[in-house]
């Protein structure tokens, strides 16, 4: 446990930073949303690209691998759902309590930390979370929100979602890579230099944003954003944990399935509930308590999974 934690160290020290950057105000909420962005349209998005492009889909749709993330994906919104429901919330609050509590940070601090920890082999994995979690879930909590609010499901909606999932770097990177992976040539060298030069800038301009992102979050409804912290840090892998077992996923993809669902609360949730004006404060405590936790519950998973990936 200690040499996983001293592994995963460096990755929430620049977190730290970023965090400390942001609270002195030597990095300011502008700086940090333009490397967001930054992040966001092109490193992280080249190492997707380049990621995928390597890849085939059958390589990494495995129909169980998906079919036990979504088993236990859906069985813990199920039950946050519930007891949001049995708290006497609304529909929409339930709903981002539960779209909180499955959705992780795979994007910024899943696909960079998880390869580099895990190996290679694990961006396939990892990108195949990322997709389910970005195309389902992302989709289902605007199609809630906008059904409970005007009583119905409108041709609109479907088309804003859409709109939205091709309009997003990550996903339009992963697809261009399959393709050009379906295509069955190599990426032209000075390509892949190029794509190899911008991605080596995702893991620590993305870390930095995450902590950057978070020092002006201030801590609030401290109960019940733990609860959500608890079920995205501890539930969500236990559930996928066995949800891989019982569908007999292969050990090493279900390794990297366990630790992607052991990330803490994606920050993009928060932009979500912002927008919708649906449960924001307590969406952005769970993500500060969640990443803050996460030091020590993703080491400790990541542990757990060691013979599972080869890792001792």
């Amino acid at each position: 446990m200690l040499a996983i934690l001293l592994q995963t160290l460096p990755f929430f020290a620049i977190i730290g930073l970023g965090f400390w950057a942001g609270r002195t105000q030597i990095f300011s909420a502008e700086a940090t949303g333009f490397l967001t962005r930054f992040v966001f349209y092109f490193p992280l998005s080249a190492m997707l690209f380049r990621f995928a492009s390597n890849l085939s889909l059958a390589e990494i749709f495995e129909p169980r691998f998906v079919a036990a993330y979504l088993l236990a994906s859906f069985a813990l919104y199920a039950l946050v759902l519930t007891v949001a429901r049995l708290r006497g919330l609304p529909w929409a609050e339930g709903a981002m309590e539960a779209h909180a509590a499955v959705s992780g940070n795979t994007g910024f601090l899943g696909v960079p930390m998880l390869v580099m920890l895990l190996g290679a082999a694990a961006a396939g994995p990892v990108m195949m979370v990322l997709t389910i979690d970005m195309v389902i879930f992302s989709s289902l909590i605007t199609l809630v929100i906008t059904g409970t609010r005007e009583g119905q499901l409108r041709l609109q909606t479907l088309t804003v979602l859409g709109r939205g999932l091709l309009a997003n770097p990550m996903i339009v990177s992963i697809v261009l890579g399959f393709l050009w992976s379906g295509l069955g040539l190599p990426l032209p060298a000075v390509v892949n230099d190029f794509m190899a030069l911008l991605g080596n800038a995702a893991t620590p301009c993305a870390l930095f944003a995450i902590g950057a992102s978070l020092a002006g979050r201030r801590a609030d409804r401290l109960q019940l954003a733990g609860w959500i912290a608890a079920a995205k840090l501890v539930i969500h892998p236990a559930l996928v944990a066995l949800a891989v077992f019982a569908l007999g996923v292969e050990p090493f993809a279900a390794g990297v399935m366990i630790a992607a669902a052991s990330l803490p609360v994606a920050g993009n949730v928060f932009i979500l509930a912002q927008h919708y004006g649906v449960a924001p404060q307590r969406v952005s405590t769970a993500i500060l308590i969640s990443t803050a936790i996460s030091v020590l519950t993703v080491s400790g998973v990541i542990a757990l999974i060691g013979p599972m990936v080869g890792k001792t």
